[in-house]
């Protein structure tokens, strides 16, 4: 476990003999710690520099490690795997690699902290560079804690509380980003590489500045940036810098300057093969020739297509190669399971099988059984719920039809009433006619012609009042058979004044024929203005009727208790108003206490004495109101004074 005792990173320098060291480390130590160590740096120091060197390197790591079964460095592996990646802009293959690195670490008891510190910063500064400041920020302060506890590697701790800054500072939070700043750079005095203050320093108060609005103090600190990373030549935090002066510069309106450091940015990502830094400088450059060379910045649309095409082939390539991989691994592991287990596989084989036809052969009869038990109780249990739902039907229709024949019954009296009138015209013109016809025969033998034709006339006058009262008599007997009849609730064009009109005499003779010392005032409101409305008419002609009976019978009670100067009255409107037709049957009966008044639509509810009501015929009214027609139906009143019925339905 030496690896960690010597991970002191050191000052990139751009040194080949750097980088040759390490590689000769690797290939001739006979310590298996050393080439954990050189392999570790060689990732590390690539992913600053050259990320496809980093990945071969990183990818060994991971190979070397798993094969010493060195836990800790395979953790690590996989961390710089991520940073590889995230160079590349392979943001989502950074993330996976960083949580494999994670899940390693959780089991290590040595470096624990460290491991898993390192682990989450990644995991935060991937997803700030995806613009999750949030998620980025919940991971750092993770991050922070475990560095902060190991005490180990103080440059992975600066460079967290840089990486919290940025965060904060996308998330709106300044004064959090200054303070994490002023954490970082109290570690160390002087900049000395990417991973120290200088250079991350530069870039965050440069971002702050240009956030505020202040450009011209956020170009000298990212001109001071450019200067550290020139001296150290640590190209990945210049990138940064170039760009971010070069919108500066774009903002001031300085356009050759900008022009310039935009160049050196995209050249920058190209020789390190920053892609996705590439994708960005050579977008802007395109936005800033698009009207000043349009040849110029076509070719730099070009150069970001073909920069945003490398960064998906490759990342194509990277999961096509971790397929490859995976199934290789998968097949060595399975060649080394078989020959391992072939003996015992072999012993206990014959005897597993046996006894899981057992088992499966116990649990298929068990459900089998419980499951014939189960379909019989639930056909039984169906049979007696379908006999049950048949007889409600039956229950249903018979109650509707008998509420319908308890109306029609009603009905009967003031039938008979508004029959008798017709009939009575039939009989006298029949008998006039009768008369007029031997007139005619006497005027005719004489050879009155003129008085003949007179009678003739006079014959055919009263033929036309006979057929006049008999259709009056034949509506009134179609009226009542539809009335009785169930009916499919067809709707049509009806004249709701005329139903109306009709049904309330129709009401009030059949309640006068049943009591001779009834009496009470009719008044109607209708407005002709309504028209025909498409309704049901024997569905709201049964409503109307049942809110009329209900209000004669409210008067007649009242009037039983003989008040002194009492008039009992019944007033009927009907009005159009918001593109509804409005209908108010209004009474000065007994009206209903406030108690009941939300029950009195619940079927079977009723006020009246035992075997008066069925107390069907509100609840069967508001059904053909609220779900037949689209209407609504409330009711105002108060006690002892009286009570309104409204009925609203849809103009249309």
């Amino acid at each position: 476990m030496l690896i960690f005792s010597c991970f002191t990173f050191v000052k990139i320098q751009a040194q080949q003999s750097y980088a040759d060291s390490l590689k000769n480390d690797f290939l001739y130590a006979k310590e298996d710690s050393t080439k954990t160590i050189a392999l570790y740096r060689l990732a590390w120091y690539y992913s600053l520099l050259y990320p496809d060197s980093a990945l071969y390197y990183a990818d060994k790591l991971i190979q070397f490690s798993s094969k010493e079964n060195h836990l800790p460095a395979k953790a690590l592996g996989y961390i710089c795997k991520g940073e590889a990646l995230d160079r590349v802009a392979s943001y989502p293959e950074a993330l996976e690699s960083a949580f494999q690195g994670l899940e390693i670490a959780k089991t290590l008891h040595s470096h624990r902290s460290f491991v898993m510190g390192r682990a989450y910063s990644l995991i935060g500064h991937v997803y700030s560079m995806t613009g999750n400041d949030k998620e980025s920020a919940g991971y750092l302060h993770s991050a922070l804690g475990l560095l902060e506890t190991s005490q180990e590697h103080a440059e992975d701790l600066c460079l967290a509380r840089f990486s919290m800054a940025f965060s904060m500072l996308g998330t709106g939070h300044k004064d959090s980003a200054l303070y994490y700043i002023g954490k970082a750079t109290s570690m160390y005095a002087d900049p000395v590489n990417q991973r120290d203050p200088g250079p991350w320093l530069c870039l965050i108060t440069g971002n702050i500045y240009r956030i505020g609005g202040n450009y011209d103090s956020a170009e000298y600190y990212y001109r001071e940036g450019i200067k550290v990373t020139e001296k150290f030549n640590a190209p990945f935090a210049g990138v940064f810098f170039y760009q971010n002066l070069a919108g500066i510069l774009y903002k001031k309106k300085e356009m050759d300057s900008c022009i310039y450091y935009a160049q050196r940015a995209l050249l920058m990502s190209q020789q390190y093969k920053y892609k996705n830094f590439e994708v960005g400088a050579s977008g802007f450059l395109a936005e800033v020739y698009d009207k000043k060379n349009v040849d110029s910045a076509y070719k730099y649309i070009r150069m970001m297509v073909a920069a945003n095409e490398e960064v998906n082939n490759a990342s194509k390539g990277r999961q096509f190669q971790k397929v490859s991989s995976d199934v290789e691994k998968k097949e060595k592991e399975l060649a080394d399971a078989k020959a391992r287990f072939q003996n015992s596989l072999k012993l206990y084989g014959l005897i597993t099988l046996l006894s899981f036809f057992v088992i499966i052969a116990i649990i298929f009869w068990r459900n089998n059984r419980q499951r014939k038990k189960a379909n019989t109780l639930l056909t039984e249990q169906k049979e007696k719920l379908e006999h049950a739902l048949a007889e409600l039907k039956t229950t249903q229709y018979q109650l509707i039809q008998s509420e319908k024949m308890a109306s029609l019954g009603e009905l009967t009296a003031g039938i008979a009433h508004e029959i008798q009138n017709p009939l009575n015209f039939v009989n006298n013109f029949s008998e006039v006619n009768e008369e007029l016809i031997r007139e005619l025969k006497t005027e005719a033998e004489k050879g009155n012609v003129e008085e003949v034709k007179a009678i003739a006339n006079d014959i055919a006058l009263n033929s036309e009042k006979i057929n006049h009262h008999g259709k009056r008599a034949d509506t009134i007997v179609k009226g009542m058979l539809q009335h009785s009849r169930a009916g499919s609730g067809q709707k049509e064009p009806t004249d709701i004044n005329k139903l109306a009109d009709e049904y309330i005499k129709l009401a009030y003779h059949g309640l006068k024929a049943r009591d001779k010392s009834f009496n009470a005032n009719l008044k109607t409101d209708l407005d002709n203005s309504i028209g025909k409305i498409n309704v049901a008419p024997q569905e709201i002609g049964r409503v109307i009727l049942n809110v009329i009976n209900n209000a004669f019978y409210a008067v007649n009670e009242k009037q039983k208790q003989n008040l002194n100067g009492y008039e009992p009255t019944v007033t009927i409107t009907t009005a159009k108003r918001n593109g509804k037709i409005e209908i108010k049957v209004k009474d000065n009966g007994i009206g209903i206490p406030q108690k009941i008044v939300g029950k009195i639509f619940q079927p079977f509810f009723t006020t009246k004495p035992t075997g008066q009501g069925t107390g069907l015929g509100l609840s069967l009214a508001y059904d053909v109101i609220t779900k037949g027609h689209g209407g609504e139906m409330g009711v105002e009143t108060k006690e002892s004074e009286g009570s309104e019925f409204i009925i609203w339905l849809p103009l249309n």
